[in-house]
């Protein structure tokens, strides 16, 4: 861990740092917030994990997460949602290439040689920070907003027992009927080869579990909502009869406004489940 940025927030460190990357291939840059509580020992983490075209930043810079966060002493990491640099495959669609990992595995070409995020989120920064920084590794949490709320719930639910709770804002919650959400998800993995079970929230509910609650916002004058389906995922929730929560909450929309104003909603059921 190579720090690029350290500035004091809320009595802790807002951090930003880069590591070489053996999933990915390549730098990654992620930020890392931790609080006071944290120069004692580790403390519970927060995983946000960003939507489409965000880098670390946008969330770690608007959401105000770290407020909250510091409050409950929690720490709050936001990693990158791609690959980047020279030589890594990129496409000029927006749902696609860089700023759009989609939190999967990539197997197909040319996407294969770098877009591993479901392994470098899941996997290789979860040891790279519970082995360099004060993070209890046994009281996790997830959360994410929309493409990243896609990653926040499937991960949840392939990993039991690891996560305490997960939220999402506007998840890209039923990919495997979304036209939208299925263009970019075929081209990772390639039609047809797919495992939805895995990479669709609904199905992997459905599936897989969760155990522990789980709470959804969605705004309702979301632009997008039609291709995130939160009724499917309220269907899924019932169906299974999950601890699960599915707000809508009326005017809000897809953006950074939307997230600050439902974050300190999200800490603190987090923090609930965290210190449990």
């Amino acid at each position: 861990m190579e720090a690029i940025s350290e500035s004091r927030c809320f009595g802790g460190v807002q951090g930003v740092y880069k590591h070489a990357s053996d999933a990915c291939g390549c730098d990654m840059t992620f930020g890392l917030f931790l609080p006071a509580e944290a120069e004692d020992g580790p403390v519970p983490v927060l995983w946000y994990l960003s939507g489409l075209m965000c880098t670390h930043a946008e969330a770690m810079e608007k959401t105000g997460a770290q407020q909250w966060a510091a409050e409950q002493g929690i720490a709050l990491v936001f990693p990158d949602t791609s690959p980047r640099g020279e030589g890594v495959a990129d496409d000029p669609a927006y749902n696609l290439g860089s700023g759009a990992g989609f939190y999967v595995n990539a197997t197909q070409a040319p996407w294969a040689q770098n877009y591993q995020m479901w392994d470098y989120v899941a996997e290789e920064l979860p040891r790279l920070l519970v082995n360099n920084a004060a993070i209890d590794e046994n009281r996790q949490a997830i959360m994410g907003h929309s493409m990243g709320g896609h990653g926040a719930l499937t991960i949840a639910m392939a990993y039991p027992g690891r996560f305490t709770s997960v939220s999402a804002l506007a998840p890209v919650s039923h990919p495997s009927t979304s036209d939208w959400a299925k263009k970019p998800i075929h081209a990772y993995l390639g039609e047809g080869n797919v495992d939805w079970t895995r990479h669709d929230a609904c199905l992997s509910l459905r599936a897989n579990g969760f155990n522990g609650p789980m709470l959804i916002d969605q705004g309702t004058a979301d632009p997008f909502i039609d291709a995130l389906m939160p009724e499917a995922l309220a269907a899924a929730i019932i169906e299974t009869r999950h601890q699960g929560t599915v707000r809508m909450q009326p005017g809000y929309d897809h953006s950074y406004f939307f997230i600050s104003t439902f974050m300190e909603d999200h800490v603190a059921f987090h923090a609930e489940a965290l210190y449990a």
